[in-house]
């Protein structure tokens, strides 16, 4: 097919400009510039992209699948077509699953049953340590063998210094990216939202932004200890920010990502006992969503993720402390972007776009990303202007628990593109 008249946006050969993309056997096969055609032979299928935008596709390399274990709250057919729908080409999923992804014959299954879904790709993150605990290590060399691409503690931070130590080494052995939940327990055990003056008010025992710096830093010292690649998961506080821009400063192998909630809601979105707005970490202060955006302007934050954590409508149904962390991110990430940092100026559609595909590409070493001739046709096209209220009925994925329902945002995925194969159009 060629896409036709869009504007091609590509971070990673510097190209933004009207113009046409060629796709063929399921990769890019030329991308004109500068409002030039490509002419079709007879067999091809024109898609017009006047007025939208044609971009490498989308990747989030923080998705909760739920798979294997908790399928009532996403399967892989929900999880992957709510990614399609919201742009995304490819997903990087955690392992803190039932059964945890702690072994090769688990990542292998869930590769295996990813080929028969029509959505996007989705790349396996393994865990750090068997049973995502603080004893033993996963083997993480078969982890990586059977296609795991990075290793993980997500949702069970590694509180034994010396345990990560061992693990980071291992894990810069086989080259392995470890994406560290930075949160020392002894400090939030109990809590349910951010430490502060809403917590007070709600009556909720809080959680401490010391307590996610504090283990940021550990993390971030240990990284320029053993030289693995450290990239930190949900930054969302302003120290935070400030102590990775520091490591790198040191030349330390740190990589960032926060997630949109964390610039565009603060903890006063938990006022009226707000399940849908209860995460870990929890949504914070004006100051910190600030520093955010400022940590996206300057690049010590690398990359948007979702942490897309569906949940069943009456796990959310609940007493605000007993109700699970976690809001559904896929479906609306994109169109909070455009909203919350391109119309205000924070950032451009193409540092958007850098920071929701070139650079998750970059950080966990994943194909696409990019538009280069030869490589994978994994496309997103999207229309930044069109106007829409998120709804969560009409959600793809099985998740509903979003703190943005009733919001009008901009921007909106229209065609999506894996490996030459529109998995998700309107």
């Amino acid at each position: 097919m060629i896409l036709r008249g869009g504007r091609v946006i590509d971070p990673a050969n510097n190209i933004d400009s009207s113009g046409d993309v060629r796709i063929h056997d399921g990769v890019i096969a030329a991308v004109s510039t500068g409002g030039e055609r490509i002419e079709s032979a007879h067999d091809e299928t024109i898609v017009s992209c006047v007025g939208m935008v044609v971009a490498p596709g989308l990747i989030d390399i923080h998705v909760h699948l739920r798979v294997p274990g908790q399928e009532y709250k996403e399967d892989l057919q929900s999880g992957l077509g709510s990614a399609a729908a919201g742009g995304f080409t490819a997903v990087a999923c955690m392992p803190n699953t039932k059964p945890f992804i702690d072994t090769s014959p688990i990542v292998r299954d869930l590769y295996a049953q990813a080929k028969s879904v029509r959505g996007a790709r989705v790349h396996v993150i393994g865990a750090l340590a068997k049973n995502m605990g603080n004893r033993e290590l996963a083997e993480m060399g078969d982890l990586k063998e059977a296609g795991a691409v990075a290793v993980s503690d997500d949702a069970y931070a590694i509180q034994d210094a010396e345990f990560m130590r061992r693990g980071m080494e291992y894990a810069r052995m086989l080259d392995l990216p470890v994406l560290a939940h930075c949160e020392d327990a002894s400090l939030t055990e109990g809590g349910a939202m951010n430490e502060g003056y809403t917590a007070t008010v709600l009556g909720i025992k809080g959680m401490p932004g010391q307590a996610f710096e504090m283990d940021v830093a550990r993390n971030c010292l240990l990284s320029l200890l053993t030289g693995a690649h450290l990239h930190v998961l949900h930054v969302s506080t302003r120290r935070e920010v400030e102590i990775i821009r520091f490591f790198k400063a040191q030349g330390a192998r740190v990589t960032a990502e926060t997630a949109p909630h964390y610039w565009c809601l603060t903890d006063a979105a938990c006022r009226g006992y707000n399940t849908n707005a209860k995460m870990n970490p929890p949504l914070r202060t004006q100051e910190d969503a600030d520093a955010m955006i400022s940590g996206l302007i300057d690049g010590t934050i690398d990359c948007i993720a979702t942490d897309h954590a569906p949940h069943a409508d009456y796990e959310k149904q609940v007493e605000f402390g007993s109700a699970p962390f976690g809001i559904h991110g896929l479906e609306t990430s994109l169109a909070l972007g455009i909203t919350y940092l391109v119309e205000p100026e924070h950032l451009t559609i193409g540092d958007l776009v850098r920071k929701m595909s070139t650079e998750p590409a970059r950080v966990l070493n994943l194909p696409g990303g990019n538009l280069t001739v030869g490589s994978v046709a994994d496309i997103t096209v999207f229309d930044p202007l069109a106007s829409w209220t998120v709804d969560p009925a009409k959600f793809v994925s099985k998740g509903k628990n979003t703190p943005f329902a009733g919001l009008t945002l901009r921007g909106m995925a229209t065609l999506t593109v894996v490996g030459g194969e529109i998995v998700y159009s309107i």
